[in-house]
């Protein structure tokens, strides 16, 4: 396995093109180009068909995937609105991998896809899925609910193109075409061993509530009152100005494990919190929530989230000691980076602390793709990252 990161800046796709495939093929010499990822940004959104082309038959991959976005991650630096193109390329021998390009009609009930690979209804080994998704035109939860059925367990790791507005607006890459709706990815397998981290980057405040009352995504009560005043007690112990400047940052934690008796960060999937009814006494969040789970309250908070993402790297260290990754692939909310941190390149530098000199790329994205506690689900104000290895 061998992975290399080129990055350029330059304004004319053509030798955007040049620089990045020349560079790529000097540093994997003799060795095929398999896989490649390609992250650009809005700068480049009217030219992207041709810069996909050109760096297509100069590279000669088998897949090339990748998306548009409005910040775009090289091996050391998060360009957060500045004009940039990442190309990240991997000769990965006897590795398997299936591209696809998942289109959806949601007249009918059900949702009806197409574009699904017959080849993944019939195997025997859990693959990993790299996934892309235009956000105006992808009901992510479908193509989870696919994934699940087809290949149980199998992990899923990506982001939602941004940059974009409205439909037909998004750029994503499919091999030699970029494509403006739906999702691209590939399903890979063999002699590769990709481990997935989810920062969500909250921490948990106040008590943990048994839901005794609930509606789809609507609490209405928490360990048998009210869920607004259950909320209002939270916010109130943290003291008036400290309440007020929370309410904004303000998420709920949903616990995978009910049964444990410690609850830490990684235990809970972060939903935010859309609203409050006086009326009801209910609580709205971004997700279905049922009767006898456990949540807690959580906020949005640049120390706990520095301080989970480098814990989840320490342990991967600890776990996989001899398993250096030799490339890495970061997915980062829009809403992180500097403007969450307060310092620019803050994911990508924590990654790099694992690894110094790994190859890295990805894109600020308008959702994050990955798995919490052994199942995909969509975040927000997470990083999620793919560390490719030796199996």
């Amino acid at each position: 396995m061998k992975i290399h990161v080129a990055v350029s800046r330059d304004s004319e796709v053509e030798k955007v093109a040049s620089v990045l495939s020349k560079a790529v093929k000097e540093a994997l010499g003799s060795e095929k180009v398999d896989l490649v990822f390609v992250f650009f940004s809005v700068h480049y959104g009217d030219r992207a068909e041709e810069l996909v082309r050109l760096l297509w038959d100069a590279l000669d991959p088998e897949v090339m995937l990748g998306c548009m976005g409005v910040g775009v991650i090289s091996p050391t630096e998060e360009f957060e609105g500045n004009s940039v193109v990442t190309v990240w390329a991997a000769s990965l021998p006897d590795v398997r991998m299936l591209p696809m390009h998942l289109t959806f009609s949601e007249d009918d009930s059900p949702v009806t896809m197409d574009g699904w690979p017959t080849a993944l209804n019939s195997t025997t080994e859990r693959p990993t899925f790299l996934l892309f998704a235009d956000p105006f035109s992808t009901p992510i939860e479908s193509v989870f609910s696919e994934i699940e059925q087809y290949c149980p367990g199998a992990p899923a790791i990506g982001g939602v193109a941004s940059g974009g507005s409205d439909l037909g607006e998004n750029r994503m890459v499919y091999n030699g075409t970029i494509v403006t709706e739906g999702m691209t990815g590939v399903a890979l397998w063999g002699p590769v061993s990709v481990r997935t981290l989810v920062s969500q980057g909250c921490k948990p405040i106040g008590e943990r509530y048994v839901v005794t009352k609930a509606e789809r995504n609507i609490i209405y009560e928490l360990g048998g009152a009210p869920a607004l005043q259950r909320l209002q007690a939270t916010l109130d112990k943290l003291g008036a100005d400290r309440g007020r400047q929370a309410a904004r940052s303000l998420q709920v934690g949903i616990a995978f494990d009910e049964q444990r008796e410690r609850l830490d960060q990684g235990d809970f999937l972060i939903r935010g919190v859309i609203g409050g009814d006086q009326r009801s006494g209910g609580v709205a969040i971004s997700d279905l929530v049922e009767e006898g789970q456990t949540v807690q309250f959580h906020l949005r908070d640049p120390k706990a989230a520095s301080e989970e993402l480098n814990l989840l790297l320490a342990k991967d260290q600890v776990e996989f000691p001899n398993k250096t990754p030799k490339g890495a692939l970061l997915f980062t909310c829009n809403g992180r980076g500097r403007q969450f941190f307060a310092e620019p390149h803050h994911d990508v530098r924590a990654l790099q602390k694992r690894a110094e000199g790994l190859p890295i790329a990805g894109f600020f994205a308008s959702g994050e793709i990955g798995p919490v506690g052994g199942k995909n689900f969509l975040h927000g104000y997470t990083a999620s990252i793919a560390m490719f290895a030796e199996k």
